[in-house]
């Protein structure tokens, strides 16, 4: 059950995960960087999202110019089970 051990008001949670992109890439204030830092060492529902936001750039970035080849099918049965002309 998500939020299960959640001890924050889930307003104030979306408030802060609403300011992550900013975050991330450095345009957050420092106030409010300091706020979300507090908020998430005191999160872990919130820490978790972070981390996964991070780890997520981290490989895209790591993809380069070139994401690469899915295996052979993949991207067929994607486009059948989403509905989508192939």
């Amino acid at each position: 059950m998500p939020y299960s051990n959640h001890h924050h008001d889930l307003a104030d949670c979306q408030k802060m995960l609403g300011q992550l992109n900013e975050y991330v890439d450095g345009e957050l204030s420092p106030d409010l960087c300091r706020e979300l830092e507090r908020h998430l060492d005191e999160c872990p529902d919130c820490q978790v999202v972070y981390d996964t936001l991070t780890k997520t750039i981290i490989l895209y970035r790591g993809l380069g110019e070139s994401p690469g080849s899915l295996p052979e099918g993949v991207e067929v049965r994607l486009f059948r089970k989403l509905n989508l002309p192939s």
